[in-house]
């Protein structure tokens, strides 16, 4: 998967924005302005794809101890994100898209009720 394939699947979810609020190579990816994706664009110029991804706490702990390209998240919560290292080649497009709707997903849950019924989210959970 390459970064333009990430981009246009993030985006293509209701109520996505690509942002850069911390740098010009950090691309965050929020969901009524909530992050549920980031990539390091840098990195993956260098040959080192990878995303950060919001995860259940009990799901992220699941994913660490099966895949060795998925560990806690680089300079974020280690509870709630994980960093997906995709330049590993371990983890197939499939997997890692499920993986970013699980992110979206978990976002969408966070939001109250009202939130989600407002932007017609409420279908998602």
């Amino acid at each position: 998967m390459n970064i333009e394939q990430v981009r246009e699947y993030c985006l293509d979810k209701p109520h996505t924005e690509e942002t850069f609020p911390f740098d010009q190579n950090t691309l965050v990816f929020k969901v009524a302005g909530k992050m549920f994706a980031l990539a390091p664009l840098d990195k993956w110029e260098q040959g080192l794809a990878s995303l950060n991804l919001k995860a259940d706490p009990d799901y992220s702990l699941e994913l660490r101890a099966e895949y060795e390209s998925i560990e806690p998240g680089w300079h974020m919560s280690k509870k709630h994100w994980n960093s997906i290292y995709i330049y590993k080649g371990e983890l197939q497009p499939k997997f890692i898209m499920a993986l970013i709707d699980h992110s979206y997903n978990m976002v969408v849950k966070g939001m109250t009720k009202k939130m989600r019924v407002l932007l017609g989210l409420k279908q998602l959970i």
